[in-house]
């Protein structure tokens, strides 16, 4: 496993966040319980809003799929981890690492730009109300995501060939809970220069880029805001755009924890922060998008109470 020379001789050891087994056995249970709360509290959401007509808009539209990039997201990873601390084989194949971190990056690239059209539709909700039906038709919601699609695709492709390009020799030992790139980029013995350059400009493209727009979509809505003359009514338009907000700032603050450093600087508490995104904020989600909403109170409870009430007949 730690010799050979060319990228697909062997595979690759995610040694994980700890190897003292006591410690192992902790994890397990935490990661298996945030992945089962992970998975039922986005299952719900998407049920939640499939179910009720009353939330076939363009917000909810968005929410469904947010919810769906979170599961197979929790998925490509999660459960390649709960295995690796039950059994002593932590061995991953090089094949497996790679789609691994094809749909890693695909997926944090999708999560992304889909909270960036989810930001451009509440900017226009609350700036443009009278030309919200009409802006944000069906057909446009649609080919916005088709749009995310097609970009988280094609980011991860371009990252996942060029990593084929890449040489390891030596140790194959990756202390992480996945596959992730900067990592394996740390184990090459061969030239990275060119996968660092696309991995800044694609970034900007699909990270800075989605960001900045984020940015200015608040901007113009805070000011939006600011302008109504009622307090309750201001009240009003904030919370629709509060959850949105909370979970950008859980998304980018988590994200940055890892990313914006050095990259010979990972350590141990790096693990913990892409725990952090890649666990933690898949699971908040749902919890944040319902937490204050009403509609998704009802539709929610609505939900669960239909197999009561079948019981009940029964």
């Amino acid at each position: 496993m730690d010799g050979g020379n060319q990228s697909g001789e062997s595979g690759f050891l995610l040694l994980g966040i700890s190897e003292i087994p006591e410690q192992q056995s902790i994890l397990f249970w935490a990661f298996l319980s945030m992945y089962l709360v992970t998975v039922v509290g986005n299952v719900l959401i998407i049920l939640a809003i499939t179910s009720d007509s009353r939330l076939y808009t363009p917000m909810y539209f968005f929410l469904v799929n947010l919810s769906l990039t979170d599961l197979f997201f929790v998925t490509n990873t999660i459960p390649k981890m709960l295995v690796n601390l039950q059994s002593q084989n932590k061995a991953i194949s090089y094949t497996g690492c790679l789609t691994q971190l094809y749909f890693l990056v695909s997926l944090v690239a999708l999560d992304n730009l889909i909270l960036a059209v989810m930001a451009y539709d509440r900017y226009v909700a609350i700036c443009r109300p009278l030309h919200y039906t009409t802006a944000m038709s069906p057909k446009l919601c649609v080919s916005l995501l088709a749009l995310c699609w097609v970009l988280s695709v094609l980011y991860g492709l371009i990252h996942t060939l060029l990593m084929t390009r890449v040489i390891f020799c030596g140790s194959r030992k990756i202390h992480y809970i996945f596959c992730e790139m900067n990592v394996l980029l740390r184990l090459a013995c061969s030239n990275t220069q060119v996968n660092h350059l696309v991995l800044i400009v694609t970034g900007c493209l699909v990270f800075l880029v989605p960001f900045g727009f984020m940015i200015l979509s608040y901007v113009w809505i805070i000011r939006a805001i600011l302008r109504i003359p009622s307090a309750s009514n201001k009240y009003k338009a904030f919370s629709t755009c509060a959850s949105h907000l909370a979970v950008v700032s859980l998304f980018y603050g988590t994200l940055c924890m890892v990313y914006l450093q050095p990259l010979h600087t990972y350590s141990l508490k790096d693990s913990v922060a892409t725990v952090m995104y890649a666990v933690v904020t898949p699971m908040m989600n749902p919890f944040i998008y319902s937490l204050r909403n009403k509609d998704m109170h009802w539709a929610l409870g609505r939900l669960v109470r239909k197999p009561c009430q079948r019981l009940t007949r029964g």
